[in-house]
Order: C-alpha cells, then structure tokens, then sequence
C-alpha cells in the first residue's frame, strides 16, 4: 500500500539468473517499505539473496518480475540515462572495498560525484571541505588513498556518498574490510546521518555491531524475507547467528 512516508518500496520483486542451462531464484517475491529516515540492515547468509536485493534497491539491477519504488518512482522502469540522473542524485553508495580512486586526493574523490551533477567548481570543492570535516578528515583533504588508513579511506567513501544530498545510503557489507574499533567508528557515524540528516541507511551486513544501531533488522533467508524486527524486539545472540548461518 502507498505510504508517502516510504522513501523505498519493493513489490512482489523476484531475480533470477541462468547458471548455465539451469535457472537460478535468488529472490522469490520480496515486498518490503522503508521509511525516510529509517536506519534498516538487511541481514542473512552468504547466497540468501541480501546482496541481490540490496542492487535492486540501489537500481544497479532490474528484478525479473515485480516493482522497486523510490519516492514513488518505478526505477525499474527508467531507461539508462534516468536511472543514471536518480542514482546520482537520490542515492549514495559505500562499499565493502571502499572504491575510491586511487589517484585522486581525498577532495577530489568526494567531489568527483559532484561535478558529474554539474555543481561549479568552486562550491563543488567548498563543500567537499565541509563534508570531510564532518567524517573527521579535514586536514587531510590533499592526501591520496595510499597514504590514508582503511578507516580514513572509508570515511572518505561515507563523505562522498553525501556529495549530491542522497535521500538514500546503501552500504554494502561498510565495516567489512575494517577493525572492530574502525568498524565500530564507520557504524556510529551512519547512525549519526541518519539521525541528523534525515538520510535513510539501507546496509547489507554479517556485522552484528549493526544491530545496535538499526531501527530494523530485515532477515533474508533462500530468497525471501524470513522475518523483520524492530530493534527493540531483537533477542539475538553470536551463537544463535552461527546456528542459524552455520
């Protein structure tokens, strides 16, 4: 049902891919809303479907059946040219192996999505300042990957997936690469993005930091969504996740 409050909707969505002469059902009929806002990890097994559904959302894919919405829009709908325009300004990516460019100063990284939005020069770099500032990197806005830790460069991802002022984050396995206490870090300033900036977190995660900060908890088991909780009502432990990932 339409919610204007749902910045994210997935109808009846289901993905197949042909292994071979075999056809494979990696997502089975998801249906799904998300609220703006929302801070929501999407949580399962290697293979359940969370990674898949996860594109779907993102519209780095097309589902072979159903709907995905964003702000009411059909995205699977859009042909590439505005597909590419919704991504670069209603969504921002943070991946697991923090894909920033090499050659690139730590500045020119967070604007980069800006100047393909056509924002000036001058305000493109003013506000790659800013936004490095607010993930704790304002003094090293001339430095190259190489010469920042894996946190920092991840923080420099989390700077530029806010370049264009995204409605949404997708953050694909974020804390995957990192130390638990970087990790515990890169957590707490999604979290704080969320609560300031109104921007929704959608995360694709094994990490169980994530619990403590998600307004919800989307578990996805063999192509369908096994059951979703409110953090108040998880009650799960380390072991149960190893029994029920083992």
């Amino acid at each position: 049902m339409k919610n204007s409050n749902n910045i994210v909707r997935v109808s009846k969505v289901t993905k197949d891919f042909a292994m071979g002469k075999t056809l494979v059902h990696v997502l089975k009929g998801i249906d799904l809303e998300i609220k703006t806002g929302e801070y929501v990890s999407i949580m399962g097994p290697s293979g359940s479907g969370k990674t898949t559904l996860f594109n779907m959302v993102g519209g780095l894919d097309k589902p072979s059946s159903g709907c995905v919405f964003i702000d009411e829009i059909d995205i699977s709908q859009l042909d590439a040219y505005e597909l590419a325009w919704l991504r670069c300004r209603k969504i921002g990516y943070i991946f697991q192996t923090f894909n920033i460019i090499q050659v690139m100063t730590a500045l020119e990284n967070v604007t980069l999505p800006m100047i393909f939005a056509g924002v000036p020069d001058d305000e493109a770099r003013q506000k790659g300042l800013e936004l490095l500032d607010l993930v704790g990197l304002k003094t090293r806005f001339q430095h190259k990957p190489f010469e920042l830790s894996g946190g920092q460069q991840q923080r420099v991802a989390v700077a530029r997936a806010l370049a264009n002022d995204p409605a949404i984050i997708l953050a694909d396995e974020p804390t995957g690469n990192l130390d638990l206490t970087t990790g515990d870090e890169i957590i707490k300033l999604l979290k704080m993005l969320s609560r300031e900036k109104n921007v929704t977190i959608i995360s694709a995660t094994h990490d169980l930091k994530m619990l403590n900060v998600s307004d919800r908890v989307i578990w996805i088991s063999d192509g369908r969504i096994e059951k979703i909780e409110n953090r108040e009502e998880l009650s799960i432990s380390l072991g149960q996740v190893g029994e029920r990932w083992g």
